[in-house]
C-alpha cells in the first residue's frame, strides 16, 4: 500500500498559512460559513489543519479510527454538534472538510509538477483520508441533529399539553391534534404530576381539538383515564362532537363508563356538582 511522502508533509507545513486561505475563502465562497463567526471559521480551519498535519506525522495511515486519529474525531464531533445547533444542514458541515480538497490538490499538483506517478499516489492517499474524516463528520452531524430535533420534539409536546386550573380541585388538558402513543405518555405524566401538586379531585380532558377518535386514540385516552383514576381523581371527557359519538358507535368502543360532555363548559359545571359547589346568576 502506498504511504504519504514526508515531502508532502512538507509542503503542507510550508504553505500552511496559503493552504487555510484558499480553503477559508472557498468556505465562503459555497456558502459553507452562513451563520458562523469569522474568528470561530478561522479557529476551526486552523485548529483541524494541525490536527491533520500531526497525524500524518506520527504515521497515522488513512485508519481514522484508530487511537492516533482520537483528537481529531473528537474535534469533528465536537465541530458537528455545534454546527447542528447552529441549524447548519449536512451539506455545509460536510463541506469543512471537503472544501480542503482543492487547495490541498493544487499545492501537490504544484510541488509534484514533473513527478506524475507520485503525485497521483499522494492524491489518492490525500484523499482517502479526507473521504474518511468528512463522512465520520456526516455520521456525527446526523446524530448531533437527531438528538437535536428529539429534543425540539419534546419540547413541543409538552407546549401542546398544558394543564389549566379551572377551579379549586378541577383541572382541564385540552387537546389539540393527533394522540399517539409518545404524545398519550407526555400526557399521563405532565396531568398526573399536577393531580398531585394540586390534590385536585377532577380532570377534564377536552378532545374538542381531536380532529379524529379512532380505535388506538380510544385506547390511549383509556389509558390516562386510568391512570388518573389510580390516583384517586375522577375523570370527564369533553368535547365529543357528534361526528366522534358515531364514530365511537361504529367502532363499537367501550369507553366503560368514562363520563362524557359535548363541551368543555357542561364539563365544568359536572365537576362542580360533584364538588357539591353550585353557581348562579347574579341578580
Amino acid at each position: 500500500m502506498a504511504a504519504l511522502q514526508n515531502s508532502t508533509l512538507d509542503a503542507m507545513k510550508n504553505k500552511q498559512n496559503q493552504l487555510l486561505g484558499e480553503w477559508i475563502n472557498g468556505l465562503e465562497a459555497s456558502g459553507a460559513t452562513r451563520n458562523l463567526k469569522d474568528h470561530d471559521v478561522r479557529q476551526q480551519t486552523g485548529e483541524f489543519l494541525q490536527l491533520v498535519v500531526s497525524g500524518l506525522e506520527n504515521d497515522n495511515g488513512n485508519n481514522i479510527n484508530a487511537p492516533g486519529w482520537e483528537s481529531t474525531r473528537q474535534f469533528l464531533e465536537k465541530l458537528s454538534h455545534s454546527r447542528a445547533m447552529l441549524g447548519q444542514d449536512s451539506q455545509q458541515t460536510a463541506s469543512f472538510i471537503f472544501a480542503l480538497k482543492g487547495p490541498l490538490f493544487a499545492l501537490l499538483q504544484a510541488h509534484y509538477h514533473d513527478q506524475p506517478a507520485l503525485l497521483a499516489e499522494q492524491l489518492w492517499e490525500i484523499s482517502e483520508l479526507l473521504d474518511a474524516l468528512g463522512l465520520h463528520t456526516i455520521r456525527t452531524f446526523q446524530k448531533s441533529r437527531e438528538a437535536v430535533i428529539k429534543r425540539q420534539q419534546e419540547e413541543l409536546l409538552e407546549l401542546s399539553t398544558p394543564v389549566v386550573k379551572l377551579w379549586d380541585g378541577v383541572l382541564a388538558l385540552p387537546m389539540i391534534g393527533t394522540l399517539d402513543s409518545q404524545r398519550t405518555q407526555v400526557v399521563m405524566e405532565s396531568l398526573l404530576q399536577r393531580i398531585v401538586d394540586t390534590g385536585s379531585e377532577i380532570a377534564i380532558i377536552d378532545i374538542t381539538g381531536v380532529p379524529t377518535v379512532d380505535t388506538l386514540v380510544a385506547q390511549h385516552l383509556l389509558k390516562t383515564v386510568t391512570a388518573i383514576r389510580l390516583m384517586g381523581a375522577d375523570c370527564i371527557i369533553s368535547g365529543v362532537r357528534p361526528q366522534i359519538a358515531q364514530t365511537i358507535v361504529h367502532l363499537g368502543l367501550d369507553l366503560q363508563g368514562v363520563v362524557t360532555k359535548a363541551n368543555l363548559a357542561d364539563a365544568l359545571k359536572l365537576a362542580l356538582t360533584r364538588l357539591g359547589i353550585s353557581l348562579g346568576k347574579a341578580v
